[in-house]
């Protein structure tokens, strides 16, 4: 079975020198052009190939393809629908779904799938021979194809219409800021961007920065720093103590908050540089009270992604107890399986579905978000806090386990065999990332004077070039 978190090579990494000489000078051609707005979107789609093709040329194919399935597909579907032919609308609308899932599958399935079925063949005692194509990911596959899935399927259900402007439709789907990690876009929020005339904000401008600078600092300072101690702890479950694995356990926690977060913020701020507004894809997700909370907070494009497009599909809640608990369990498992091709993914999403069953059956009905450290109602809706960062932590070794033999391992030796060897481990790496939670929580304003609003940003500044160390790959780029 392929290794989880390998390593891969992108030399446009957001936090690559590559990019910090490619960022401003896209941005400054694009700016230059702002009295054509078609000429804006022609530099933002060949600055996004530059960007992708970087990585491997060869996989430009692929999303060209993707890109001119759905928007050949789309005209198609709208075509059919006015002449009422609705049979042939939907075969357009399937044919784009079998295309785009199929090449998904291919490269990220495909010998997952293959191995699975000559172990479980083996186990029977029968011949299993099934060949293994050992294809490279590429990167970025489920956030495109998911964005090309979702304009496609809005068009056949009559809430946009089809885009006829190739480049402004080719330019929503190879977004070169969130191409690779999202957040994944509706077409219904993007496409009108991409058509109205931008004109320049330098109050977006800075508002922009500040973002990408936050989102720097949280993949430098916590994400980078906690990746080496957490492979170190993981590589060998066999060797650590208990009190070592849930130290590792919580640097995972913050490690992935750290990158992905940290991603989207460099990814939305990017994009306000270029007057165009992505979605938030993260609300302090570990200050959720509940499961279905911390899922309203978590990765919010792709969760919500999964309700309208597979979820309510399927039936939703409107079909009985039964259906919904099965459409919920089903919902969690697929969301994982899209995480990777790993049982462990699987299992991890399984996991959710079973802790989101309270509120599916009505044991629970109400859901309170709270925004803020001030919203917070006395020691018992701490203790719900505490108490859904604890379970969404032990979901998390299911997601960083290379297997679910090692999951089996590092969760049983959590329980049973804890010692005093946490107290070995270094704590400063912990106090930032509470640190920058805390920051979150609290949504301080940055202060009204000038000179105290750059003492803030050089004392951020010099954070990551006292913290730096060696960058590690954006977890969600293997996805």
């Amino acid at each position: 079975m392929r290794q989880k978190f390998r390593q891969i090579t992108l030399s446009m990494a957001f936090d690559s020198i590559t990019f910090a000489l490619f960022l401003p000078l896209v941005f400054l051609l694009y700016w230059a052009l702002h009295q054509s707005r078609r000429g804006q979107n022609v530099l933002l789609l060949v600055a996004s190939y530059v960007f992708y093709g970087w990585w491997n040329w060869r996989f430009l194919g692929l999303i060209l393809l993707t890109t001119c399935s759905a928007y050949l597909c789309a005209l198609w579907v709208e075509r059919c629908k006015m002449r009422g032919q609705t049979k042939w609308a939907a075969t357009a609308n399937v044919a784009n779904l079998v295309l785009n899932l199929g090449v998904l599958g291919l490269f990220k399935y495909y010998d997952f799938f293959a191995t699975s079925l000559n172990a479980l063949m083996m186990s029977l005692g029968l011949q299993a021979d099934w060949p293994l194509l050992h294809l490279l990911l590429p990167v970025g596959i489920s956030f495109y194809t998911f964005q090309a899935l979702s304009y496609t399927i809005d068009v056949y259900r009559g809430d946009i219409r089809a885009e006829r402007d190739w480049i402004g439709f080719a330019t929503y789907i190879a977004f070169f800021p969130q191409l690779v990690a999202g957040p994944i876009e509706r077409a219904g929020k993007m496409l009108p961007q991409f058509a109205a005339p931008r004109s320049f904000s330098s109050e977006e401008a800075v508002k922009g920065c500040r973002q990408m600078l936050w989102g720097f600092v949280k993949k430098i300072v916590v994400a980078d720093n906690c990746a080496p101690i957490v492979e170190q702890i993981f590589a060998n479950p066999d060797a650590q103590g208990g009190s070592t694995l849930l130290y590792g356990t919580l640097l995972f926690a913050f490690q992935i908050y750290a990158d992905f977060s940290g991603y989207s913020d460099i990814a939305i701020g990017s994009a306000r540089l270029f007057g165009l507004h992505l979605s938030d894809n993260f609300r302090n997700p570990y200050f959720a009270t509940n499961i279905p909370d911390f899922w309203r907070r978590w990765h919010i494009s792709l969760t919500s992604w999964f309700r309208d497009y597979v979820y309510i599909p399927l039936g939703g809640n409107r079909k009985g107890r039964g259906r919904t608990l099965a459409n919920t369990v089903a919902v969690f498992s697929l969301s994982g399986l899209w995480h990777g091709a790993n049982w462990t993914f699987v299992l991890w999403g399984f996991y959710h579905g079973l802790l989101f069953l309270p509120w599916c059956i009505g044991k629970v009905r109400k859901v309170r978000e709270v925004r803020d450290v001030r919203k917070v109602r006395g020691g018992r809706e701490v203790l719900k806090i505490l108490t859904t960062f604890l379970l969404v932590c032990l979901g998390w070794v299911l997601f960083r386990a290379e297997s679910i033999t090692s999951a089996k391992v590092i969760l049983w030796r959590i329980v049973t065999q804890m010692d005093l060897s946490f107290l070995q481990q270094s704590k400063s790496i912990v106090v930032f990332a509470v640190l920058m939670l805390a920051a979150e929580w609290w949504q301080l304003p940055l202060p009204r004077r000038r000179w105290q609003r750059w003492a803030i940003y050089y004392l951020l500044i010099g954070l990551m070039l006292w913290k730096a160390t060696a960058s590690t790959q954006f977890i969600y780029f293997q996805f």
